[in-house]
This record gives C-alpha cells, sequence and structure tokens, in this order.
C-alpha cells in the first residue's frame, strides 16, 4: 500500500481517538526512523519515552526472538523462567519488595491505587479511604487512573469517576496539607510530571511528603512510568531525592517497546495488601514481556545507560539553555536528565514547531501547557543532539 492509502485504511478502520501526523513509520535504526516514503528522521520522542535503547539494540532483538521459539505465554496460572528472571531484576534495582507485572502504565496505576486502598482496608476494616493526587498531572485513561488524574479536560465526559479523590498542588507541601483528612490512605504523584509539562518535584516537597506519609500511616505513591527507567540521569527519578516510595509504577521504558508495566510495594504494602483473588492479569508478566524486561536491565548494565543518559542530557540541557536564551519566543526551559521541556509564548503554537521540525527531518513532541517535549533515546550522541538543538534553532526563528 502507498502512504496515502495507508492512512485512508486506518482512518476507516481504527477509532478516531488520536489525530496523528501525517507520517507513517514503516522501520527504525538507531536513534533515527524512516517512514514508507524512505525520509528518515530523528527521533526525539522515542515512541513517548518509549525506546530507552533505540532501535535494534544490540542484543535486544536476539532476547525476543530466542523466547519466541521457545513460549509466548503461559498465563499466571503456572511459573515461568523470564518472570523469575525479571522479576529479581527489577525488584533489585527499585529497592522494592514485591512487583506485580500488567501490560501497560495505566494498568499499573490501576493496581497501584487497589494496593493502597487494601492496604487501608486491611488496617481498620473501613471502605471510605480517600487518595490525595496533583492538578495537572497524567496517569492514564482507564477509569482508576482517570480518577486521579488533575486534569479537567481529561476527565469531564467521564464523570462520575472513582470517588474519594482529593487534589492538591503539585510543589505545594500546605495544600497538600489542607488535603489532609483521617481518611487518607495515599498521596499519589509523578516524580516529575510529564504530560502536564515537565514539572520536576522539588526536593524540599517531596521530602516533607515523604515525612507526612511516614508520620500518618500514608502510602505514597510515585508514578515512574515516565520519568523512570533512567529518563532524569538516574535509574528512578526518585533517586534524585534520597526517598523511596512505598508503591511505585513503572512502564514505557520498562520493555523498551513491548507492552509491559509494572507496580512494586515495599515490604509494609507488600505484606499489609492485595492478596489471592484481588488482583489479576492475563497477559501481564508472559515469557515474551518479561524476557523483554530481563534484557534490558542486563542492557542497562552491562553498557552503563543511565551514566550515558546523564551525560547526554547535560549537554543537551546546556544546548536547550542557549536556545531559550537566544529566542524570546521560548519562556522557560525546564527538565531532569533526558526528560526535557521547553515553554513556549502563547503567540507560538507548540504545534507549528512540531511541523515545522518534522518537515526538516526531528521528531519532537508536545506536553501541556504549550510545551515543546524531548524524550529522545537514552543512548544519542553530542552529535545526535547538535543536529537536533540546529534544527529547533531554525524553527524558533
Amino acid at each position: 500500500m502507498t502512504t496515502d492509502n495507508i492512512k485512508t485504511v486506518c482512518e476507516e478502520n481504527v477509532l478516531h481517538t488520536y489525530n496523528r501526523f501525517p507520517l507513517v513509520i514503516e522501520k527504525g535504526e538507531g536513534v533515527r526512523v524512516t517512514d514508507t516514503d524512505g525520509r528518515v528522521y530523528l527521533d526525539m520522542a522515542a515512541g513517548i519515552a518509549v525506546f530507552a535503547l533505540g532501535y535494534h539494540y544490540p542484543g535486544f532483538d536476539e532476547a525476543l526472538k530466542a523466547q519466541i521459539d521457545k513460549v509466548i505465554h503461559t498465563s499466571n496460572l503456572y511459573y515461568n523462567v523470564p518472570m523469575a528472571e525479571a522479576a529479581a531484576k527489577v525488584v533489585a534495582a527499585s529497592g522494592m519488595a514485591k512487583v506485580f507485572f500488567t501490560n501497560s502504565g495505566a494498568e499499573a496505576i490501576e493496581g497501584a491505587v487497589k494496593a493502597a486502598r487494601k492496604y487501608a482496608y486491611d488496617r481498620d476494616g473501613t471502605t471510605d479511604h480517600e487518595i490525595i493526587a496533583m492538578k495537572n498531572s497524567f496517569h492514564g485513561r482507564t477509569v482508576g487512573a482517570l480518577s486521579v488524574t488533575g486534569n479537567d479536560h481529561y476527565q469531564e465526559p467521564f464523570r462520575p469517576l472513582m470517588g474519594g479523590v482529593r487534589f492538591a498542588d503539585f510543589n505545594d507541601f500546605d495544600s497538600v496539607l489542607a488535603q489532609v483528612s483521617d481518611k487518607t490512605c495515599a498521596i499519589i504523584m509523578e516524580t516529575v510530571q510529564g504530560e502536564g509539562g515537565i514539572h520536576p518535584a522539588d526536593a524540599a516537597f517531596l521530602k516533607k511528603v515523604r515525612q507526612l506519609c511516614d508520620e500518618q500511616d500514608i502510602l505514597l505513591i510515585l508514578d515512574e512510568i515516565q520519568c523512570g527507567m533512567g529518563r532524569t540521569g538516574r535509574l528512578w527519578a526518585f533517586d534524585h531525592y534520597g526517598i523511596r516510595p512505598d508503591i511505585m509504577t513503572t512502564a514505557k521504558a520498562l520493555g523498551c517497546g513491548v507492552p509491559v508495566g509494572a507496580f512494586l510495594l515495599n515490604d509494609k504494602a507488600a505484606a499489609h495488601s492485595l492478596v489471592p483473588g484481588d488482583h489479576g492479569t492475563t497477559y501481564g508478566g508472559n515469557p515474551l514481556a518479561m524476557a523483554a524486561v530481563s534484557a534490558v536491565f542486563d542492557i542497562f548494565r552491562d553498557n552503563d545507560i543511565v551514566a550515558q543518559a546523564a551525560a547526554a542530557g547535560d549537554y543537551l540541557a546546556a544546548g536547550l539553555d542557549k536556545l531559550a536564551a537566544a529566542h524570546s519566543c521560548v519562556l522557560e526551559h525546564r527538565g531532569l536528565g533526558l526528560m526535557r521541556g521547553l515553554a513556549l509564548d502563547p503567540g507560538l503554537p507548540v504545534s507549528e514547531v512540531i511541523t515545522r521540525a518534522r518537515q526538516k527531518g526531528l521528531l519532537v513532541i508536545s506536553a501541556g501547557g504549550n510545551v515543546l517535549r524531548l524524550v529522545p533515546p537514552l543512548i544519542i550522541t553530542e552529535a545526535d543532539a547538535d543536529e537536533c538543538l540546529a534544527i529547533l534553532d531554525e524553527c524558533l526563528a
């Protein structure tokens, strides 16, 4: 099929929930993708922060192919070898106690919320517990995840949602404190808000929330779906702050393109929450996805991917600072590591910059608040960053 035919067939048959770019990606290699017309693009979006290792990183494809030749699915009625390997690696890397594998980030949030509510139920036997979430946040589009997403635009058509959720201002501890009651069982937030515009948590704020949770037996849930897995220059974004959550969620780069997510619990949350019959999944933890997770952790370790991301993030950040200083249309540059955002003047819609960049061979995406978002593969080089910065310089001029 031609490029136009492919787009037409998709529009005729796929439910229109995305306004897709007029681009059909056919293949990828390293940090670049090629469309069906043969045009090559520098990919600074990485499938929305998914392809941390880029395309066809040595050893990754081979691990998946080897597992396909063995078994793809067994169900959770049985053990499987890749699950054992992946679980041990993610638990050790996170400092948590137990993991539950899901198919997506939204499912990981659903499980985290259920675990927090079950913890509170086991503690006092009541079911009217509340969760404090953050305004301007994004946790997913399933009903539970949407209920703790602090954005009216996403919520309004689907109300009423799950009850018992209060919203506080991100990075405002007094606002969080004002929402706490004797019914509060959990506080959930992204360590770095992604869809909301690339806003990292302030260190003082996050540490105060952690202390509050400790003092009042409230579970702290940190959403590391986008900001985790080396994205910020540390394996987990919360590593920058010297704290640990009670429950955390991860996905996206966890499988580097294979659909997989997870929520993890510390000893306290794991010992007093979900038990057999409380939660489940048909596909979660299947051997193919687990082979991907296991391979990702091996590649991260053997090739020091997180250190590469930290160095690349520093280099890209310095270039973006220069761009922001050179162009009055850039109001602010913010972010951590390779999770970067340029807040643009309302007079320059971010969609225009994205279109101009694509026409020049660069793929970038947006975030809330008219923000240009860069979440490239963690393996980008200084030359890749220079190419990106040069194109953006032209697009912003």
